[in-house]
C-alpha cells in the first residue's frame, strides 16, 4: 500500500463521500475510486459496502483508518520538518572558538542569526586555538574560530581553513600625549609601559622584532592571556596595547569605559592572523553553512 491509497482511504472515511474526497485532494472522483479499489485488492478484503451509490465502511476499515492515520500523521510532520529544514528554521550549530570571540562578538552575532529562527539551537564553547582546531577535526563541531597556527594549520588534513589576516591598533588612554596623534609608531611606543600577550604569542613576538630592529626599548609592564584584560590596564591609565581589530569591536559594543581608551593605527603594521576551521571530512548541514557564511561575513567586515 502507499500513501496515496491511504489517504484517499481516511479522506472517503471522513467526509462520507468520494466527491468531497476526490475535492478536497484536488483529485478527480474516478482516481480516488481506483485508489480504494487498489486498497482493497492488497489488503485481500472488501473496506467498504457498495449501497446506492455510496460507500460504507465495514468494521475493518475502521481499525486499518486509525493505524492510517498514524502514518499519515507521521508523514505530515516529517514534510512539515523538512520544509523547516529547507527554509533554514530549524536545527542546530555547534561553534567552539577561542575565548576572544567567545565573549561577545560570537554571543551577538549567533543572537542575531537565530532571532527569526525560533528553533534553531546553538552551542557554543571556547577553547585553546589548538584545541578548537583538534575538536573542529573530531567532528564535535560544525566551525570554529581560532589563532592561525601555520605549524598545525598547514599539516592537518582533516580541517578546512579560512585565514583572515588584521591589522592591529594601538589602544592608548584618552589622556595620554599619544592620543592626539594620527597614528601610533614603535618609536612612540619607547620605554613606555606596554600591556602585551604571553611572549609566545604571535603579536608579541612581532611587537618584540619591531623593537629590536630599531634598537628601541620595550617595557613589557602586563602580561595577559588574552587581549581584553589589557584594556583595564589602558583605561586606567597604566599602559598603551596592541589590540586585534575583533577585541576592539568588542570593546567598543560592550564596555562602559571605552571613552577612557583612544584606538589609533599603528605603524609599522602588526598582523593578527585567525583561522576559520571546519571538518573537511564530514559536509555541513545547510543551515551550519549558511552560518558558515554570516560568520565569514561578519569577520571580514572588521578589517
Amino acid at each position: 500500500m502507499n500513501i496515496m491509497q491511504l489517504r484517499a482511504f481516511k479522506e472517503v472515511i471522513v467526509t462520507g463521500s468520494v466527491s468531497k474526497a476526490a475535492n478536497n485532494l484536488f483529485r478527480t472522483q474516478p482516481a480516488i475510486s481506483s485508489q480504494i479499489t487498489s486498497l482493497e485488492a492488497e489488503v485481500g478484503m472488501p473496506l467498504f459496502e457498495r449501497r446506492d451509490g455510496r460507500l460504507y465502511p465495514v468494521p475493518e476499515a475502521q481499525f486499518i483508518l486509525e493505524e492510517a492515520t498514524k502514518i499519515l500523521d507521521q508523514i505530515e510532520n516529517l514534510e512539515s520538518n523538512v520544509e523547516r529544514i529547507r527554509n533554514l528554521e530549524i536545527g542546530r550549530i555547534n561553534v567552539v572558538a577561542m575565548l576572544s570571540p567567545s565573549i561577545f562578538f560570537l554571543p551577538q552575532l549567533i543572537s542575531q542569526f537565530v532571532k527569526e529562527r525560533e528553533h534553531v539551537d546553538v552551542s557554543l564553547f571556547s577553547h585553546s586555538s589548538q584545541q578548537v582546531q583538534q575538536l573542529v577535526s573530531a567532528q564535535r563541531y560544525d566551525v570554529g574560530i581560532a589563532d592561525f597556527l601555520p605549524t598545525e594549520n598547514t599539516g592537518s588534513s582533516l580541517i578546512n581553513h579560512e585565514r583572515i589576516d588584521y591589522q592591529c591598533v594601538c589602544a592608548v588612554p584618552a589622556n595620554d600625549a599619544l592620543a592626539s596623534k594620527p597614528f601610533v609608531t614603535v618609536e612612540d611606543l619607547h620605554n613606555k609601559p606596554l600591556a602585551v600577550l604571553a611572549e609566545s604569542h604571535a603579536i608579541t613576538k612581532q611587537l618584540s622584532d619591531l623593537f629590536e630592529m630599531q634598537t628601541l626599548t620595550m617595557v613589557k609592564r602586563f602580561e595577559t592571556q588574552y587581549f581584553l584584560p589589557q584594556l583595564t590596564f589602558v583605561e586606567n591609565g597604566l599602559a598603551c596595547a596592541i589590540i586585534d581589530p575583533i577585541t576592539v569591536e568588542n570593546y567598543r559594543n560592550n564596555c562602559a569605559k571605552q571613552a577612557s581608551v583612544v584606538f589609533l593605527p599603528f605603524r609599522p603594521e602588526v598582523t593578527f592572523s585567525i583561522t576559520i576551521v571546519t571538518p573537511s571530512h564530514m559536509p555541513l548541514s545547510t543551515l551550519a553553512t549558511t552560518f558558515v557564511a554570516y560568520l565569514r561575513e561578519a569577520l571580514l567586515s572588521l578589517k
